[in-house]
């Protein structure tokens, strides 16, 4: 139904409209939305697009992490949680150690590493997900724009760190950008990498060009993110060698 034609037919159909909203309420949406982008139905997750139609903008996860209609959250949080514990566990953050976390989405890893007391920079190109990650994780810095872009900002960031400097990377499936993979393993090399990967080829590729840098790969982890469907994310953790 066309926008238009959805509004005329809410406007002559009040007692309708509040059985509706009346319904969402008592199943725990809190809003609807509708998604006008030319790609809906094939791109879940387009950022364009979208409009309110009833109820709230945003939401709280079981986590108390905030989010919206375009800034990704895992649809099993407690699995995500789980990922994020192995990362937690492998970097190690503590005061005055920095993280670098790149493609940082709405804040749920930055608010790891700031909890654990490190200086945490995030990278992230959605405007919904940078200004939410500023809400989720108080005390981080997030650039906003995409990961290669915002390179020399990060060049002197990581020059300006003191401890030990760790990163934690989520890109999407197509993977680390090339300028970023270089980056990450010969000139910012941080002690330790948490990589969480939604598509093994690439992740196949960046681990390659890592391990030529001198990192190596203590453990991968795979984790059903998305049930009944063939995609399975792993999260590679990698030490620097030498």
């Amino acid at each position: 139904m066309k926008l238009k034609q959805l509004s005329i037919f809410l406007e002559n159909a009040p007692g309708r409209l509040y059985e509706a909203t009346h319904a969402l309420g008592e199943a725990g949406i809190e809003g609807c939305w509708l998604h006008q982008h030319p790609a809906a139905g094939r791109r879940l997750f387009a950022r364009s697009g979208w409009q309110l139609l009833w109820g709230e903008p945003r939401s709280r996860d079981v986590h108390g992490l905030l989010h919206g209609p375009t800034a990704f959250a895992q649809a099993l949080p407690e699995l995500h949680r789980s990922a994020l514990s192995s990362a937690l566990a492998h970097l190690r953050p503590a005061s005055g150690d920095a993280v670098l976390d790149l493609y940082c989405g709405h804040g749920a890893s930055l608010r790891e590493w700031i909890t654990a007391g490190a200086c945490a920079l995030g990278v992230e190109l959605s405007g919904e997900a940078v200004e939410l990650a500023g809400v989720n994780a108080p005390g981080a810095t997030v650039l906003r724009g995409t990961c290669v872009a915002r390179l020399p900002q990060v060049r002197t960031w990581w020059a300006q760190q003191a401890r030990r400097r760790l990163a934690y990377v989520n890109p999407p499936r197509s993977g680390l950008e090339a300028a970023v993979s270089l980056a990450l393993a010969s000139e910012l090399r941080p002690e330790r990498i948490a990589y969480l990967s939604c598509s093994a080829g690439t992740l196949a590729r960046d681990l390659e060009l890592l391990e030529a840098g001198g990192y190596g790969v203590d453990a991968i982890v795979p984790y059903d993110f998305f049930p009944l469907t063939h995609h399975v994310e792993a999260l590679a953790l990698l030490s620097r060698r030498m």
